[in-house]
């Protein structure tokens, strides 16, 4: 955290005496304050991979819910040993799940949500809940309560406290508590929900935190494609403010190849492609189908029929027509390819092709990568007798805490306007036998 004034140091509080002695607390140690007018970060936070790489002793306790990059790297290195292709993300949920079959006993103090990370913390919510689900699925509830102030010399004052509640304990136990939530979320305040978690994991939990009035935050690689589609388009269609960590990581996607056009010469060149191709790392599709809706929307193209093809790589691909606006046709396809080191998250984009054939002008090919000599396969077949554009898109490698932060800071009450059309898009794209 920034630099704080602890006004109340973790303490075990029984279940039911959470909200009296919160308001004891308020009232007797901030007797000037109710605290920040800021706003309510509830968080589900089961941290499922850090838990068992600490049960079966790969890495060290405590478990305190955040990107660790020794989590991923061990995780890495367990994916032959539990089965998996060599293709498949550390975050990847099938490898949680072979990790569950190992042997260990380990144990490691549980800190998930005593403390928050700096980028979120420096936003100032006024109060952080988290409910950490345990692998031992009869673990009764336990809830911990903390509260702190910004020190004085980092500006603080009373009004900017706030405090951290943690309900902890086995799914039963949680949903069980889930009645001690609400009196801790003020209606006066917004409220953010983060799913930092797969999306196959209890959906009544998810109702339960994640009412439309409440804005959302979900990662679309985490979980089946389908259903991590399904959710983002209903939530999407409720009118819900949704925001999606697997969208906002094709951020430098987007902007590379809008930069690509940018020069006048190249602009007309958009209202005639002809082929979209996107690899991408494993065979999660998700991420590549998003990239491709919002090409497809902003160009007015319309879908016509989307199949899936077999391949070499670790899936199927998705081979799918759309019509342009002029009646032309673009043929796109997604393939999945077998990488030896993939990035954290399931589904990384590794290279994108454009093809366009303008009137009266050669050929243009569009090719970009997100490494140096990793789009061997996209420069492939016949680009000798084409104008080619090349780039490597730079790619930030940022925490989901540092993405939540910016997401914290710039308000977002409503969801992205261009995630909103691409989302349902990418949802056709989705071929029934390869949901």
């Amino acid at each position: 955290m920034s630099a704080q004034l602890t006004l109340q140091a973790p303490l075990e509080v029984p279940p039911a005496e959470v909200t009296p002695y919160l308001e004891n607390l308020w009232n007797q140690g901030l007797e000037s304050s109710t605290g920040a007018a800021t706003f309510t970060l509830l968080v589900w936070e089961p941290s499922w991979l850090e838990q068992q790489l600490v049960r079966i002793g790969k890495v060290d306790g405590p478990i305190r819910g955040l990107d660790r990059q020794d989590a991923i790297e061990a995780a890495r290195e367990l994916v032959g040993e539990c089965g998996l292709p060599p293709s498949t993300a550390p975050m990847d949920p099938r490898l949680v799940w072979k990790l569950g079959a190992l042997a260990g006993s380990h144990q490691a103090e549980d800190q998930r949500g005593q403390f928050v990370e700096s980028a979120i913390s420096n936003h100032m919510p006024r109060r952080l809940i988290t409910l950490a689900p345990t692998l031992a699925a009869d673990q009764p509830l336990e809830t911990v309560v903390a509260a702190y102030c910004p020190l004085p010399e980092e500006g603080g004052a009373g009004a900017a406290c706030g405090d951290a509640i943690v309900l902890r304990g086995g799914l039963g136990a949680l949903r069980n508590g889930l009645d001690l939530i609400q009196p801790l979320v003020s209606d006066e305040l917004p409220c953010w929900v983060w799913w930092n978690s797969s999306l196959d994991e209890p959906p009544e939990m998810l109702e339960a935190l994640a009412p439309p009035r409440r804005r959302l935050v979900i990662d679309t690689s985490l979980g089946t494609p389908a259903r991590c589609l399904e959710v983002l388009v209903e939530r999407i269609r409720t009118g819900q403010a949704v925001n999606d960590l697997n969208w906002l990581r094709l951020r430098s996607w987007r902007e590379s190849l809008a930069m690509v056009f940018d020069p006048p010469s190249r602009r007309d060149a958009l209202q005639h492609v002809v082929q979209l191709d996107i690899d991408v790392e494993g065979d999660h599709p998700v991420k590549g189908l998003l990239l491709a809706a919002w090409i497809a929307d902003r160009l007015g193209w319309h879908l016509v029929s989307s199949e899936v093809v077999p391949c070499d790589g670790p899936g199927n691909g998705i081979a799918a027509e759309f019509q342009r606006t002029d009646g032309g046709t673009v043929s796109f396809r997604l393939m999945p390819l077998p990488v030896g080191a993939p990035k954290a998250h399931p589904g990384a984009i590794v290279g994108l092709r454009l093809i366009c054939r303008p009137e009266q002008r050669p050929p243009l090919c569009v090719i970009l990568c997100s490494e140096s000599g990793g789009c061997m396969r996209l420069e492939s077949g016949g680009m000798a007798s084409m104008e080619l554009a090349e780039d490597v898109v730079p790619l930030p490698e940022e925490s989901e805490e540092m993405e939540l932060a910016r997401l914290l800071g710039g308000g977002h009450d409503t969801t992205n306007p261009l995630l909103a059309a691409a989302a349902p898009l990418a949802a056709e794209l989705l071929p029934v036998a390869a949901a």
